[in-house]
């Protein structure tokens, strides 16, 4: 059973940074996916970011572009989320997922439903 732990979240005020971390408990194909989704109170859930565990592909919802980063590190198994200028309206608890899913293309992981492993999320919350 592959298990997923977020850390790294926080209270911070807007316009600041976090960095969230995913750690994955047993080696990663490196074709397959980390994403990030997150889900703010009354909300469905969101697609954030994913990324291809040989890191050559990622992808971003247009509301994060330009802001997050979302990377990964081979060696200790773990996917990070860089958040910068962080805004009140991306408070949220941010999950990350695993999909073993073969698609053809990264834009294909926008969709939660491709994702087979999840971490039990973590609180990010900006204050204005």
């Amino acid at each position: 059973q592959v298990q997923l732990v977020e850390s790294g979240g926080g209270l911070v005020q807007a316009g600041g940074s976090l960095r969230l971390s995913c750690a994955v408990s047993e080696r990663t194909n490196s074709r397959y996916v980390l994403g990030w989704f997150r889900q703010a109170p009354g909300k469905e859930r969101e697609f954030v970011a994913a990324i291809t565990w040989s890191g050559g592909h990622t992808v971003y919802a247009d509301s994060v572009k330009g802001r997050f980063t979302i990377s990964r590190d081979n060696a200790n198994n773990t996917a990070y989320l860089q958040m910068n200028t962080l805004k009140p309206e991306d408070t949220a608890v941010y999950y990350c997922a695993r999909s073993s899913f073969i698609g053809s293309s990264i834009y294909t992981y926008r969709s939660s439903r491709l994702y087979d492993y999840w971490g039990q999320g973590t609180q990010v919350t900006v204050s204005s």
